[in-house]
């Protein structure tokens, strides 16, 4: 019988400063002594959306890390990116970080309110792109979603800012409350468009918005607060131009699945990178 090295595995929620709300994710600040298969077990032990593994350190606040699903590894994860540096601040102190990730560089800053921290991650450059009207269909059908239920307003498209979302906005809350859909046919979609989460939307005002993501390449149904994705939308409702350059857009998202959460997305004019920010706390 194979044993994973001895190693401690801290368990954190973001976006959230209540245990039972937010995105719970494992952290791994040393991971040095752990394979990718290792790193995979943890995860799949777990059982969280992510987990997140610091491999290597600079000293100076920088950080190798790397995020794996209960089934695969995946190149960006923005709850764990949260959940990791209030790990880190929590350990040795607010202040400014910068984590090397597949996808790229993710600065990030954590400050702190009192006894509350707060995490702002910095994406990577994002980009937005058309969906192929037999991908929308297929989805859609997946879904169980019928075209009337769609907001005309915010037309699908795919997201990227570290990992490629499809978002697609529900005309009605109604119907982004009802999600019930084929996992194994999403699944095959969602691998063969490599992407990592369909951000679904609900638009309740011009710069608050509802959010779920199902999750089924990661092993899991849905997931309850999702950076990454939440990036991506600012990307997506910049480039379509639903918000001004420099809006302040709030997510909730976990409410459905009695975890709710709260991201705060912010777009700077001049910076084609999205922040995404919220509190967190450890489990436990």
């Amino acid at each position: 019988m194979n044993r994973l090295p001895r190693t401690e595995v801290l368990r954190y929620t973001a976006f959230s400063a209540d245990p039972d709300g937010g995105n719970p994710a494992g952290v791994v600040l040393d991971a040095t002594g752990l394979d990718d298969a290792a790193m995979l077990a943890v995860a799949a032990d777990l059982g969280y959306s992510e987990s997140a593994f610091l491999t290597a350190s600079d000293g100076h606040g920088g950080h190798t890390i790397r995020y794996f699903s209960p089934k695969a590894e995946v190149p960006f994860c923005g709850h764990a990116t949260v959940a990791t540096a209030l790990a880190l601040a929590e350990r040795d102190g607010p202040g400014e970080l910068v984590f090397t990730t597949a996808a790229g560089a993710v600065p990030v800053a954590v400050t702190g309110d009192g006894d509350e921290l707060r995490a702002t991650l910095t994406s990577v450059e994002p980009h937005v792109t058309d969906i192929g009207p037999d991908d929308l269909t297929e989805a859609l059908a997946a879904l169980g979603w019928p075209a009337s239920d769609l907001d005309p307003a915010l037309p699908p498209r795919i997201a990227y800012a570290g990992a490629r979302h499809l978002v697609v906005a529900a005309a009605t809350r109604e119907r982004l409350a009802r999600l019930d859909y084929d996992f194994a046919r999403l699944e095959a979609l969602m691998r063969r468009l490599d992407l990592t989460t369909l951000q679904l939307v609900w638009r309740e005002s011009a710069r608050v918005f509802h959010v779920r993501d199902p999750f089924p390449v990661g092993g899991v149904v849905e997931d309850p607060a999702t950076g990454a994705a939440a990036a991506a939308f600012g990307a997506y409702a910049r480039t379509l131009s639903l918000v001004p350059d420099d809006a302040v857009l709030t997510l909730h998202q976990g409410a459905d699945m009695g975890r709710p959460g709260t991201l705060t997305v912010e777009l700077r004019p001049g910076d084609p990178r999205i922040r995404v920010s919220g509190t967190g706390t450890r489990i436990g």
